[in-house]
């Protein structure tokens, strides 16, 4: 391990899980207008965040700072979103959910399936390029996928607890 992995806590992680960290935070140097990006599981638990050392802060305050892009808010908004999706899909008939976009006045959301129900989750901003947003993503997606196994997730989340 390098002086990098030690600087953004990655020691003691697979190379597959460091491999992981390295491709979100390439999707967040080389994407203008990203503000955060989360990894979530099926069942709704971070993975990955751009900013983890934000969530540990937040973490240790009595009251949180809420949903202004917090990682673990961000996580919270994406699994829900993702679960609202993928029933009204069902409902309709409409098969796997691919991609969801959100577009606000002050931003812009996206959530795109990864692998096995997880999720990844970009809040990025009002003139972001959502094209390009949404084909980063779907690079990231086609890396991350097959990566993304039962033990790299358990491995993750092991570590974003062991952070705290």
């Amino acid at each position: 391990m390098n002086g990098l992995d030690e600087l953004h806590g990655l020691n003691g992680l697979s190379s597959q899980a460091r491999n992981l960290h390295w491709l979100l935070t390439e999707l967040v140097d080389e994407v203008p207008g990203i503000r955060s990006v989360a990894v979530v599981s099926s069942d709704g638990l971070l993975l990955l965040s751009s900013d983890p050392g934000r969530a540990e802060e937040e973490a240790r305050r009595e009251r949180p700072a809420g949903p202004r892009g917090s990682s673990a808010d961000l996580a919270t908004i994406v699994s829900g979103l993702g679960s609202l999706t993928g029933g009204a899909a069902r409902l309709m008939d409409g098969g796997v959910v691919k991609q969801t976009m959100v577009a606000m006045d002050e931003g812009s959301l996206f959530v795109m399936s990864v692998s096995d129900g997880s999720l990844l989750g970009v809040h990025a901003a009002p003139d972001c390029d959502m094209s390009v947003v949404a084909y980063h993503m779907a690079l990231f997606v086609g890396r991350a996928g097959h990566v993304l196994t039962p033990e790299i997730r358990g491995e993750l989340r092991r570590s974003l607890e062991s952070g705290r």
